[in-house]
C-alpha cells in the first residue's frame, strides 16, 4: 500500500460526536492532511472550536486557495464545496447543492481522489443520506483506500449504508475501531 498523504472525512448527521471520537484518538505524530466535510447548518459555526477542543491535530476551517497543510485537520466551510486543487491549494465553491448539500462530501472525496489517487484515504461515518457514496467509489476507483463506520454502529445509517451498497469498502468498522486503523495504516504500522 502506498503511504497515505491524506484522510478525506465525511459525515451528516451524528457526526459532531463522531468526529469527537475519532479526531480525539488520532495519532498525534500523524502528518497526513485530514479534510473533513460535514453537513451542518449556518448556527453551526463554532464546529471548528468545538472539534478544535476533542481533537489531538489543529482544526482549521479551509478557506479560498489556502494551501493544504500536513498534521491539520482542515474543516470545509458551511455554505461552500470545498475542493482540492492540483496544486495542493483549497478552492470554495458556491455551485448548487449535491445530494440536498452544500458542503457535499462527493465533491470533495471525487475533487481530493483526483489529487492523491492511492495516496488518499476515505472515511464514511454517521449520517442521513447518501452523500459520499459516490466520491468514495472515485477514491477506490483510483486506488485509494475506503473505510466506513458499519451500520450497526452509526447514529444515522442511511450515509454508511449508502457508501457500502454503492462503492463498497477495504475496512468497515464500528466508530472506534476507525481512529487505530488509521494510525497504523498512516504510522505504517500495519
Amino acid at each position: 500500500m502506498t503511504t497515505p498523504a491524506a484522510i478525506a472525512i465525511g459525515c451528516s448527521a451524528g457526526g459532531v460526536d463522531a468526529l469527537m471520537t475519532l479526531l480525539g484518538a488520532l495519532d498525534a505524530r500523524l502528518r497526513q492532511s485530514v479534510l473533513v466535510c460535514c453537513h451542518r447548518s449556518d448556527a453551526m459555526d463554532i464546529l471548528g472550536d468545538v472539534l478544535g477542543r476533542m481533537s489531538v491535530l489543529p482544526v482549521i476551517e479551509a478557506v479560498e486557495r489556502q494551501p493544504v497543510q500536513a498534521g491539520v485537520v482542515h474543516l470545509a466551510p458551511s455554505g461552500y464545496h470545498l475542493l482540492v486543487e492540483s496544486d495542493l491549494h483549497f478552492a470554495l465553491s458556491a455551485d448548487p447543492r449535491v445530494n440536498y448539500s452544500r458542503p457535499s462530501i462527493d465533491v470533495l472525496f471525487c475533487s481530493a481522489a483526483e489529487v492523491w489517487r492511492q495516496a488518499l484515504i476515505g472515511v464514511i461515518l454517521t449520517g442521513a443520506n447518501a452523500d459520499g457514496a459516490a466520491g468514495l467509489q472515485r477514491i477506490r476507483e483510483l486506488g485509494g483506500v475506503a473505510i466506513v463506520q458499519s451500520p450497526t454502529d452509526a447514529e444515522a445509517t442511511a450515509m454508511p449504508q449508502a457508501a457500502l451498497d454503492m462503492a463498497g469498502a477495504d475496512y468497515c468498522l464500528p466508530l472506534p475501531d476507525i481512529a487505530p486503523l488509521l494510525n497504523r495504516l498512516c504510522l505504517g504500522s500495519l
